[in-house]
């Protein structure tokens, strides 16, 4: 063979990829008795089944195990470790998710005796919003919660370069090991992300600043992961956002207008969806992000009332909010995707709202603003406009007030939180007319103009 061939031979060679096969993974869950949970262990199960499949591994195999308390060792009891490790032979996994969080050590000592990689919840949680996250805030964030996550558990992943180095020219003293080397750089990189998400943070409140000096009233959607969401953006404000059937297939918000039949425009913001067992490092992470849901003068919760565990989801987002400080907010609540309960019938859906309160009759007799929707199909979605420009309404008050002008930071906050109608000077203070959220009127009591 030439050495024209051989070099020829070796550049196509140079152009093979081999795709790396997707990894096989074994599922466990913990149902304990001394927690009350509305999740059937089973649904929990098979919702982390999604969250596997979302991450790119097949799910071959799964196990539950009836616990008083998680084993300090190892979570799980030692006899189903062994019986985890003996199912390896059939199910020929390579990876086994727990559908909690495991603390660094129990993850060490699993890993050394079923000899595969595992992963809790939360770190399968963080590699889908890591694949997932397409803005530099998104990723910035993502990172964040990823180092976070990781740094306790350095010592399971660098065990082998642990050892203290010794000897040698510049080397003698006390040294350094390659663990702590390590944990010092993902601090610095944690304090980086940190002071760099602030800087996102305070950009995204300046752009907040010049959406309310528009005097456009803002509406966030909220939902748990995959309620639709994105769907319900898009057919009401022509948005292209990424639809998938997956759970989070959209990380990073989205802003886009509305006109509401009273001829008001507001800003719909999409957020990142919810789940139970939320990792408390992703809601840390995400604080810039869900800091527009702060921003909000009403929340638009949209409810997949098709899911078999719809009540429970429902909950896990109002708990969500509570945690966030903001269970008092203005709330619509969009039960979706109500198509699927009917046959269409030349391009009427009927009967729905009898299927709808059939099916999740509390909810909805619960509170006026509930309304039933079908984004896919446009039903409902004019109701739902003059529903947000009711409760609109009902959150905001009309005042006219004068504030000393040793008070600017509550003209400011009108600026920011409320829309100004006029605004002049006078001897007194500055004098404001417009619309403040109700939240805020107790500030503004004592100085009526």
């Amino acid at each position: 063979m030439s050495q024209r061939q051989s070099t020829a031979n070796r550049a196509h060679v140079s152009f093979i990829v081999t795709r790396r096969p997707a990894e096989k993974a074994f599922l466990v869950a913990v149902e304990l008795h001394r927690e009350a949970s509305a999740w059937d262990t089973d649904d929990s199960l098979e919702e982390l089944a999604q969250l596997a499949r979302t991450a790119g591994a097949v799910v071959v195999g799964e196990t539950k195990q009836h616990l008083e308390s998680p084993n300090p060792a190892t979570y799980i009891g030692k006899g189903k470790v062994e019986e985890i490790k003996s199912l390896r032979a059939g199910t020929a996994y390579d990876l086994v998710i727990f559908d909690d969080e495991l603390s660094p050590s129990q993850q060490r000592s699993l890993e050394d005796t079923l000899g595969v990689r595992v992963l809790d919840r939360t770190g399968l949680i963080l590699d889908i919003f890591a694949q997932r996250a397409r803005t530099y805030e998104g990723r910035l964030q993502v990172e964040l919660a990823q180092y976070q996550y990781f740094l306790p558990r350095l010592t399971r992943l660098w065990t082998h370069l642990s050892r203290q180095t010794v000897g040698g020219v510049g080397l003698r003293g006390p040294g350094e090991t390659q663990l702590e080397s390590d944990r010092r750089r993902i601090r610095n990189r944690i304090g980086d992300l940190r002071r760099e998400l602030e800087h996102v943070r305070r950009h995204r409140a300046l752009y907040r600043f010049q959406r309310k000096d528009q005097g456009f009233p803002v509406v966030a959607l909220v939902g748990y992961t995959n309620a639709g969401k994105s769907t319900l953006l898009n057919a009401l404000t022509g948005a292209e956002v990424l639809v998938e059937d997956r759970l989070f297939a959209t990380l990073d918000p989205t802003t886009r207008r509305v006109e509401l039949p009273n001829g008001q425009t507001v800003l719909l913001t999409d957020t990142v969806g919810f789940i139970q067992k939320l990792p408390s490092q992703v809601v840390a992470a995400f604080r810039a992000t869900l800091e527009e849901l702060e921003e909000a003068d009403v929340l638009l919760h949209v409810l997949d009332i098709t899911h078999r565990n719809a009540a429970e989801q429902h909950r896990v987002v109002l708990n969500t909010l509570k945690e966030l400080g903001l269970s008092t907010r203005p709330m619509v609540t969009a039960l979706s995707k109500v198509d699927r309960f009917v046959e269409s019938d030349r391009g009427e859906l009927k009967s729905i709202q009898a299927v709808v309160f059939a099916s999740f009759q509390r909810l909805a007799a619960s509170s006026q603003d509930t309304v039933a929707i079908s984004a896919e199909q446009g039903y409902g979605l004019e109701q739902l406009k003059e529903t947000l420009a009711t409760v609109l309404a009902r959150s905001m008050l009309d005042i006219t007030v004068c504030l000393p002008y040793q008070a600017s930071e509550l003209v400011t906050l009108f600026h920011e939180r409320g829309t100004v109608r006029s605004e002049s000077y006078t001897k007194e203070g500055t004098v404001i007319s417009g619309r403040i959220p109700f939240r805020f009127a107790e500030i503004y009591k004592g100085y009526a103009a």
